[in-house]
């Protein structure tokens, strides 16, 4: 990691600090800079293993009688397909992990 990301990382963090000082303390701790890598970017990564990655999400749903429902779902990132796994009206940890 270059020392001006780390210097932006920190003052999203509110420490203001130059990215010459970043570099600095890195040198002096023998950190020598990223280099390019030469493999596939962020993008092509994903468009590669897209068929094997699954998305999930718990969310809830609350009705016009006042009752909340929680639905867990999965969403297949190469298809986009949505599958509903599950909906309840008091998850515990073992239905989830279930």
């Amino acid at each position: 990691m270059g020392a001006r990301r780390i210097q932006g990382e920190l003052v999203g963090l509110g420490y203001r600090v130059a990215a010459s000082t970043v570099w600095k303390i890195l040198n002096q701790a023998g950190v020598d800079p990223a280099h390019r890598r030469s493999g596939p970017t962020w993008k092509q990564f994903l468009a590669a293993q897209a068929h094997t990655i699954l998305a999930c999400d718990l969310f809830t749903v609350d009705t016009v009688l006042f009752k909340r429902t929680y639905v867990l779902f999965f969403v297949k990132i190469a298809t986009r397909q949505v599958h509903v796994v599950g909906v309840i009206a008091h998850p515990t940890g073992a239905w989830v992990a279930q």
